[in-house]
């Protein structure tokens, strides 16, 4: 395996449902191979034919919605000039204007996706724009990005709740009661009790396979010694301008 692929692999990890994130792409010049009412086609420049994808062939082009398209709030790639003055033959600039989003999804694939283009995503991000409450009955709602695809998308870490957790996390309330910490605003009580969130401070039971290291334990504590799980969801409300969404069972 060589380096760029334990890059590719690594920033697939770096993150988790509930994160706030700061998304931006620069503007780079791209040919405008196609324009319509709904959609224009753009050469993309990022992506590269993939010449071993049996059964599935891509041309070069990516489609990207006008405002007269129900999709056009829901992608994040924009054009420079807008789509309205675009003519096929002409070039433009196409990148992602600086945007928050916050995480509804990962997804990971292993091996990555053949799609008909290189490089395969190995993961895809289900974001929602600042301002937007994820509503797990729409199944199209969010929009998909690649975080360690092609185009040179940059992600900065706005917040994440809870982040002296991991997911699986099993740890014990103020007032004695077990839960297992899922994902952000997935907690699971081992009484059964749903009505409740974990009051603060939090001792750590287990991590991973077995009982957490001495530091780990020591870093949840020092974490949750002030504060609680309204202040978490306060401060991720404010930079997310949406409500938290609890997906578990």
């Amino acid at each position: 395996m060589d380096g760029r692929t334990d890059g590719r692999r690594a920033e697939t990890g770096r993150f988790r449902r509930g994160d706030v994130l700061m998304v931006e792409c620069p503007f780079v010049e791209a040919a405008v191979t196609g324009v319509r009412r709904d959609h224009v086609s753009l050469r993309w420049p990022w992506w590269e034919v993939d010449p071993e994808a049996e059964g599935v062939s891509w041309n070069g082009d990516v489609a990207l919605p006008t405002p007269e398209d129900r999709d056009w709030e829901r992608s994040f790639f924009r054009t420079e000039p807008p789509p309205g003055a675009l003519e096929a033959g002409g070039t433009c600039l196409v990148g992602i204007p600086p945007t928050v989003v916050h995480v509804v999804a990962v997804h990971r694939f292993e091996p990555p996706l053949v799609t008909g283009w290189l490089p395969r995503p190995a993961c895809y991000l289900d974001v929602l724009r600042q301002g937007e409450t994820h509503d797990p009955e729409r199944e199209y709602q969010a929009y998909e990005l690649d975080p360690a695809g092609g185009e040179p998308i940059r992600l900065r870490l706005l917040f994440r709740p809870f982040a002296f957790l991991e997911p699986g996390d099993e740890v014990a309330d103020r007032a004695g009661r077990a839960w297992r910490f899922d994902a952000a605003w997935d907690w699971h009580a081992f009484d059964g009790e749903r009505s409740a969130v974990p009051a603060w401070p939090l001792a750590l039971l287990t991590r991973g396979a077995g009982a957490p290291r001495v530091e780990e334990a020591a870093a949840v504590a020092r974490a949750t010694a002030v504060g609680g799980h309204a202040e978490e969801v306060e401060r991720w409300s404010g930079l997310a301008l949406a409500e938290p969404v609890a997906l578990g069972p």
